[in-house]
């Protein structure tokens, strides 16, 4: 589909669109449809529910007056289905057909047929509580369990009871393509199942012969030996963890490519996909190779490609056995990204994937006695995150967290501590927002983030700080996967954006500079500097929109500390009070609230130094626990700024502490 024209595509799209089971099924669902307040359906990989199925409900349910929307977990699935489905209908992206993530608005007035993040739609709830303009609701990828489709469930089902009486009755669909379909029929009122037959052809599963250890060599080596055996045109389809591994792989792929003892095997096209990729770029994913090209199409991908997407053309599957994931620990108020095994029913996803149009293979990194140590589903993120954003956006629509309708009910430790966080931070008090708590709920940010925007008011540093939350909403600006002769390079070019005593204001250095290119220079600079411009793109568009957010609560804007970077150190302060670690006499780091060991990540700025106190953003754990974007904190500023310093214990530890 290189060089397809938009009529080209149009046409394409409606001849595959025949064959789908849905539209074969399509008379049978719009009465289904329209005979249930409630529908779960469960469609298998190729069925065409996603794309399809909004269609027929604004075709054949909705009344002129009533829109549609489909959620979705991630930005990168939102984008590319709203892309599909508009070329489908051949309308332009924003018109009949919008998405709205996370900083993005394709929309308009007469947009029918919107795709959100779940996120996006959970926003528009808070700040309209009966979701007036939609007549039916699509929760897609429902078995993802994220944070915020949970969340959802309360809330659409509360919007339905409290409209199931009125002139415009709300519709929802449940969709996904593997779950516990009875767990939410009977959370919907014993709604109906429907099961979509799909087009899942036959799979030939592989394991690895002994447990794996190092499960990124291995995926590699498997790739080459493939590479090596398998046809021409038989795409691979490979799931890692994340961007930086990602980049990783692709760097290692390319070199091994240059192999001149590969020269009579096709040449390897690698694509990426994960989710800060911007839309032109996830794009070349579902592009196919030339017609005449010796080739074959790597696709690089995290578990966004497990669902979300449907790729074509692919025939081999590679799955590493891995996904990160953010887990919070209540007793301890840790929140770590770490990188976990996945769950049974993710593999048999990712496998699935193989068999999406024709017969396939998936080669699994991993023995078959790791595969049944392995959990039968993910645990829903609902149970292993932190609740402090879950509950401010309760409380912002008027609902008590204790009580709130969830399918899986957090405990009450976790919610007693997102209580205590937000309490700490001046969101709450006594249960109840405050004017600050009221203000933090109009960021799309983690509490934390939301607080340091508002705080850095009162230390003259808006325009900083809005910078830094605006990198730290994207992956990494540092291009990471070089040879060794260009990270060097990088290293040298890096030098004049360091700071000695934060890695976040190396991050603000980086963006004042880039925001000082002229636009049509921006990118080769970003080259220059081994800079990842499509990262400091996104960040500069977020940028815009957490400054629109703050003129409409009236908050001053262009205030800078200039070089002055103090006030900035101690405004990050006010938000991440409980992200601290002292160095010990052993010279290791004591996390202040959980007393855990942990490390400096290789990656900062402060790496190889010894500072006494630090404040972090995220802990990472791999191997070990280590501590990423770091900013070397004076201990006596703990006075003036953590609220009731003196009255907590671990406080006293720190302050007591001596080299």
């Amino acid at each position: 589909m290189n060089d397809l024209s938009k009529m080209d595509l149009v046409k394409y799209f409606d001849d595959e669109r025949k064959s789908l089971p849905v539209t074969l099924q399509k008379d049978r669902l719009c009465s289904l449809i329209k005979k249930n307040e409630t529908l779960i359906i469960i469609g298998e990989t190729g069925s065409g529910k996603t794309t399809q199925i909004p269609q027929i409900v604004y075709e054949n349910i909705l009344r002129p007056d009533e829109d549609v929307v489909v959620t979705q977990p991630r930005r990168v699935a939102a984008i590319s289905l709203a892309e599909r489905v508009s070329y489908e209908v051949n309308t332009e992206i924003g018109d009949l057909v919008g998405y709205r993530v996370r900083f993005i608005d394709k929309t308009n007035h007469f947009t029918k047929i919107k795709f959100m993040t779940d996120g996006m739609l959970l926003r528009t709830a808070i700040l309209e509580k009966s979701l007036s303009a939609y007549g039916c609701v699509i929760l897609d990828e429902a078995h993802e369990r994220t944070v915020n489709t949970d969340l959802l469930f309360g809330i659409v089902k509360r919007v339905q009871n409290s409209r199931k009486n009125s002139s415009n009755p709300l519709k929802v669909i449940v969709m996904s393509a593997t779950m516990n379909a009875d767990l939410f029929a009977d959370y919907f009122g014993n709604a109906q199942i429907v099961y979509l037959q799909g087009r899942l052809h036959d799979i030939k599963i592989f394991h690895a012969k002994k447990n794996v250890e190092d499960y990124f060599h291995d995926t590699f080596v498997t790739i080459f030996q493939l590479h090596k055996e398998a046809p021409e045109r038989h795409d691979f389809l490979v799931f890692l963890t994340g961007q930086e591994e990602i980049e990783n792989m692709a760097l290692a792929i390319e070199h091994i490519n240059q192999d001149p003892s590969l020269r009579n095997y096709p040449v390897i096209k690698v694509r990426t996909l994960y989710a800060s990729l911007p839309t032109n770029e996830q794009l070349k994913v579902f592009m196919s190779l030339e017609p005449n090209e010796f080739a074959r199409k790597i696709i690089l991908s995290t578990n966004i490609a497990e669902t979300s997407v449907t790729l074509t053309g692919i025939k081999y599957v590679i799955d590493c056995g891995k996904v990160k994931v953010r887990c919070f620990h209540p007793e301890t108020s840790m929140d770590a990204l770490k990188v976990e095994n996945i769950s049974q029913a993710q593999a048999e996803q990712r496998a699935g994937r193989a068999g999406r149009e024709s017969d396939g293979y998936c080669y699994r990194i991993y023995s078959k006695q790791q595969y049944d140590e392995m959990t039968k589903d993910p645990v829903p993120e609902i149970l292993r995150c932190n609740l402090g954003n879950v509950v401010l956006q309760i409380l912002a629509m008027n609902m008590d967290p204790y009580k709130f309708d969830f399918i899986n009910k957090p405990s009450t430790d976790a919610i007693e501590q997102a209580y205590n966080m937000l309490g700490n931070l001046g969101a709450t008090k006594n249960s109840i927002l405050t004017e600050v708590g009221h203000k933090m709920t109009k960021f799309p940010l983690d509490p934390r983030y939301s607080k340091i925007i508002l705080s850095s008011v009162n230390y003259g540093c808006m325009e900083d700080i809005v910078n830094i939350v605006s990198i730290l909403s994207t992956d990494s600006i540092f291009v990471s996967s070089l040879s060794e002769k260009k990270k060097k390079q990088a290293e040298d070019a890096h030098t004049k954006f360091k700071s000695s005593v934060s890695d976040h204001i190396m991050l603000l250095k980086t963006f004042r500079s880039y925001r000082k290119i002229r636009k049509e220079s921006k990118s080769s600079w970003c080259d220059d500097n081994f800079l990842n411009f499509r990262n400091l793109e996104y960040a500069d568009r977020a940028r815009e929109q957490l400054l629109d957010i703050c003129r409409y609560l009236h908050l001053p804007i262009g205030q800078s500390c200039g070089d002055n970077f103090d006030p900035i150190r101690k405004c990050l302060l006010t938000g991440f009070f409980e992200n601290l670690a002292y160095l010990n006499q052993e010279k290791k780091y004591i996390t202040v609230n959980a007393k855990k060991e942990c490390k400096i990540h290789p990656t900062s700025t402060l790496f190889h130094s010894y500072p006494h106190c630090v404040l972090y953003t995220e802990i990472i754990e791999t191997s070990q626990p280590y501590m990423k974007y770091i900013t070397v904190i004076d201990k006596e500023w703990l006075l003036d700024v953590v609220p009731n310093v003196h009255q907590r214990h671990n406080y006293q530890v720190l302050m007591n502490s001596e080299l």
